[in-house]
Formats: C-alpha cells, structure tokens, sequence
C-alpha cells in the first residue's frame, strides 16, 4: 500500500472526474453554488470511503456472478443513511441537490471502485483510496463551482456567506455571464479542465 501513490491517483493522474471522466451527471448539475459542491462532494466522498471498507471486507465471500449487485446493495444502504442524514440535519442542501443524492447509488465513480479496486484490495488499501478519491472528486466540484459562480453572478460563497446565503459579491450581477449558470457552463468549464489537466499529465510524462 502506497499512500503518496494513491493520493496522488486520486487528485491528479487517476482523477475520477477529469482523468477517469466519471460522475458526470452531478458533475454538471449541481456545480452552479459553493454550497452544493461542498455538500455532494463530502456526501460522495463519505459513502465512498464506507461502501469500499464494506465490500473489501466481504470480497471474498461475495459470487463473481452477483458482485455488481451486492455492490449496489452496499451502496444503496450508504445512500439512505447519508439521505436521511441531510434532510434531518440539513434541509436546505438536500433541498438543493435533490434527485442526485439518492442518485449517488448508480454513480460510476463509486461502483467503478467498488469493482476496479476494493472488490480486489484489501480493507486499509479500500480506505484510503475511498478517501483520495472523494477528495479529488470533492476538489473539481469546488474549482468548477468557484468559476461558475463566479462568473455566472460575480459571487463567491453562494449557499454559505453572504446576506441570505447568497455569497459574497465580487463583481457587480450586471457583469455576470448568464451563460455560465446554465448547463452549456459546465460543459465549458468541465472541458477547459479537462483539457488543462490532461496537458500537464502530458507535460509531466515528457
């Protein structure tokens, strides 16, 4: 187990969003506020983490034939708790995200783990990658949610500071660009990040 060389995997050379291209649905939807960034990438980075440990640790009792779905039963359960956790103790966010918090079970960063690695390491090695993982992942959602934000209405923080929550107003709304609220922003910024990320990967290799 090499923890420098997971951590590193998870933020930069096997990033689940910008290397691996996983996740997209929420990816694009609900990086329009800091708030919600912050909210689903905790959200997916704690049940990542739990459904790895869970099923590292019954790997070898599970069939090869029902992996996938005993998988999906693992994570599901994960879901409901972490479901039942937001709306009992922050309503606002699970109002916010909505559909893709339950939607996290038939995520493909999660299952893509739960098969490619913890269905194959072992329990501390399902940890950690759980944790770079969702860090990684929590990572992009804040640098898209920060550009959009920003440039969409000027504001940085929405959700979280502000009067109202409605984050701290850099540039006057005037001078926002509408555009980038929509989901034609996120494409954008997700392709610029994407391409940025895979010319320093490029770099790095010559």
């Amino acid at each position: 187990m090499n923890l420098k060389k997971q951590f590193m995997e998870g933020l930069l050379t096997q990033n689940p969003v910008l290397v691996q291209v996983l996740g997209m649905c929420s990816t694009m939807a609900i990086t329009t506020s800091f708030f919600n960034g912050l909210g689903m990438g905790v959200a997916v980075l704690v049940i990542l983490t739990l459904s790895n440990i869970i099923i590292a640790a019954i790997r070898k009792i599970i069939p090869d034939k029902i992996r996938i779905a005993m998988f999906i039963v693992v994570i599901a359960g994960f879901v409901t708790m972490v479901d039942l956790l937001l709306q009992a103790f922050i309503p606002a966010l699970a109002e916010s995200l909505g559909v893709f918090i339950p939607l996290i079970v038939v995520n493909c960063i999660i299952l893509g783990r739960a098969e490619g690695f913890s269905y194959k390491n072992s329990v501390a090695a399902s940890f950690w990658d759980g944790i770079f993982q969702g860090f990684g992942y929590t990572v992009v959602l804040l640098a898209m949610c920060i550009i959009r934000e920003f440039l969409g209405n000027g504001t940085f923080g929405g959700g979280l500071l502000g009067i109202d929550g409605k984050g701290i107003q850099i540039i006057p709304a005037e001078f926002g660009i509408g555009v980038m609220t929509l989901p034609v922003g996120g494409f954008l910024v997700l392709g610029v990040l994407i391409a940025a990320m895979q010319w320093a990967l490029a770099k790095t290799k010559k």
